[in-house]
């Protein structure tokens, strides 16, 4: 195998086990997490929230989920040099997938909703409205960060088939 080969399978094996977890991560939110903080008083699942938005930034996470980032772009850069080969298409939707339906979302959505949610104060009364609201649009985008990271893992794994 020449060496250009075995940079895009390795590539593509980081990028698979990338979006792996990043899916196993939010699929553990969607399915438990979110809602088990639905369950608790509104003061008491913003405080568990805020607590965890603070906790998740750290070398770990941000190296798989940045990693997987730049791991797909080179994936996508790799491919564009291959095009016409087969499996390349898939290899580059699983990466496009990755990074608009996960990263992407994750900077557009939940993000700045993970910003407000960090700007109040878990006892204000007024708190309550925002939780509810942020519980409900925060978990259907997590949705489809879920959807999405498996998904383009998916794509990955057939491209690697080829």
């Amino acid at each position: 195998m020449p060496s250009y080969d075995i940079l895009l399978f390795a590539l593509t094996v980081l990028a698979s086990l990338g979006c792996g977890l990043m899916a196993g991560l939010f699929f553990v939110f969607s399915v438990a997490v979110m809602k088990a903080f639905g369950h608790l008083p509104s003061a008491e699942g913003i405080a568990a929230m805020q607590s965890i938005n603070v906790a998740i930034i750290n070398p770990i996470f941000l190296s798989v989920f940045f990693g997987t980032a730049v791991t797909c772009i080179l994936v996508i850069i790799a491919s564009l040099l291959r095009w016409g080969e087969p499996g390349v298409i898939y290899l580059i939707l699983g990466s496009i997938l990755y990074l608009a339906g996960s990263f992407l979302v994750t900077a557009v959505f939940n993000v700045p909703k993970n910003n407000a949610l960090a700007s109040v104060s878990p006892t204000d009364p007024d708190s309550s409205a925002l939780w509810a609201s942020y519980l409900d649009k925060w978990t259907a985008w997590n949705h489809v960060r879920t959807v999405a990271a498996l998904a383009a893992m998916a794509f990955l794994i057939i491209g690697l088939c080829y």
